[in-house]
């Protein structure tokens, strides 16, 4: 099956005789729309396979396309022991396919197949990188009017900065859900409300189960004003029979009602973010909060165009372990490479401080230059992994502060359907990893991602 997707993928990539300037490859393929080829008399045959006509009707179509990414991983030292289990290297494979029918204006159906999988490592691969062979995307479009439209079945979520509900582009296995979705959308307001099941993931071949409750439900709304900015208002509901923080383990109905507004223009960036989170938490209260503020500048006269940018992220953490009230925030479904490409430390209970550069030498590369400072908000809390599940305990551990990333990365663009991206991070321990670990060591990690795209 690899090989089948590989050479499908490099062969239509060698079909392309021109460039297609109108198209755009989005973060999930769904929102992609090759209509505006029914125009075009003198299709190539990579057109052809975009824009495949099944009638009469311009709306009346197929298009298909796929993505094949291989990756090297080194790491050394992950867990911040010296001579730990944290040093390992391997290759990283994720395949995609996709078709895309569209019968008419009212009616569409989108289906996708994944299969990701690791070769090579001394441990067993991890759900974030394994997941042999799945259906990824399956679902029905209806358009009731012009501006509503309702989706069910299987499909990606992804919103905002991806803090929050993220398709998790960075990991080897997308996330994805199951459930139904309406969506509203005019020319300066949008929103969507959604029910949904957080598939269970099995890393064999077609063996992923849907939850078979409802466990992420809520509403996420868009609002763009010109010359103003633009605001997103949202609410998530979520529940997990068996929650782990360091208050505990137990059932978890949580809440979130956040608010985010965000603005580029003139060489300025502005994306500020707050949520409050309340609900319950065993037999307890849960009361929890978030604020993100993420401001830079691009120099778009000076070569290179530099940009510079500072992150700054409070994320409460618990006050008192074991009083059966929860502060510590929870991440949901996060974007893992929020805090760089390859974070050691979780969005919860953490106070973090991120200056980064970027520069584009040309309009091919592009390269960014990150250092991460990461402190506890909680001294009465543990730290938490990238998707938001519990970590190391640290109630009874000194020391706030975890440590610092550097990360440098770039990327380079071959072409619209092949790009090659590298990066290094160093983590330089603190006071409190050394205050848990007998033999604390600093960790690195070394990726390399060759990407084809159709």
């Amino acid at each position: 099956m690899k090989q089948l997707f590989t050479y499908m993928i490099v062969a239509l990539a060698c079909l392309v005789q021109q460039s297609l300037y109108a198209q755009q490859f989005k973060l999930m393929r769904f929102n992609e729309d090759y209509n505006y080829l029914s125009t075009d008399t003198a299709r190539s045959r990579y057109q052809q396979v975009k824009y495949l006509p099944l009638g009469d009707a311009a709306s009346l179509y197929a298009s298909f396309g796929g993505e094949a990414r291989y990756e090297y991983v080194l790491t050394k030292n992950e867990d911040w022991t010296k001579n730990g289990q944290g040093t390992d290297q391997y290759t990283l494979h994720r395949y995609l396919l996709h078709a895309d029918l569209h019968l008419g204006k009212s009616v569409r159906v989108f289906a996708q197949l994944a299969s990701a999988f690791q070769l090579g490592g001394q441990f067993e691969p991890g759900p974030l990188n394994e997941d042999k062979l799945a259906i990824q995307n399956l679902f029905a479009d209806v358009s009731l009017t012009d501006k509503l439209t309702l989706r069910l079945g299987r499909q990606e979520l992804d919103y905002g900065t991806g803090r929050l509900i993220s398709v998790r582009e960075g990991t080897n296995a997308r996330k994805y859900f199951t459930g139904g979705k309406i969506i509203y959308k005019s020319e300066w307001f949008g929103v969507d409300g959604f029910v949904m099941m957080n598939d269970d993931i099995h890393p064999g071949v077609f063996d992923n189960k849907p939850s078979r409750e409802a466990n992420l439900w809520g509403a996420y709304a868009w609002l763009a004003v010109p010359a103003s900015g633009n605001f997103d208002f949202y609410y998530l509901g979520t529940h997990r029979d068996e929650a782990i923080f360091e208050e505990g383990t137990g059932r978890e109905d949580r809440h979130t009602i956040a608010t985010r507004y965000w603005k580029y223009g003139g060489g300025f960036v502005y994306n500020i973010e707050a949520a409050y989170q309340f609900g319950r938490f065993g037999t307890g209260d849960i009361s929890a909060w978030t604020l993100a503020i993420d401001i830079g500048h691009t120099f778009g006269q000076l070569p290179w165009k530099p940009s510079l940018n500072l992150r700054n992220d409070y994320i409460s953490g618990d006050k008192k372990a074991g009083d059966n009230k929860l502060q510590t925030f929870n991440p949901l479904f996060p974007k893992g490479g929020y805090f760089g490409f390859n974070p050691r430390v979780g969005p919860a209970n953490l106070i973090d401080i991120h200056p980064y550069l970027g520069l584009t030498p040309s309009d091919k590369l592009s390269v960014q230059a990150d250092v991460v400072f990461n402190w506890r908000y909680s001294l009465n809390d543990g730290i938490y992994r990238p998707s938001g599940n519990f970590n190391t305990a640290g109630s009874d551990a000194s020391g706030r502060y975890i440590g610092a990333a550097y990360l440098l990365s770039g990327d380079y663009v071959f072409s619209p359907f092949i790009k090659f991206s590298c990066g290094a991070q160093y983590f330089q321990t603190g006071a409190f990893i050394h205050s848990i670990v007998t033999t604390p060591a600093n960790s690195f990690f070394f990726n390399t991602q060759l990407t084809f795209k159709f």
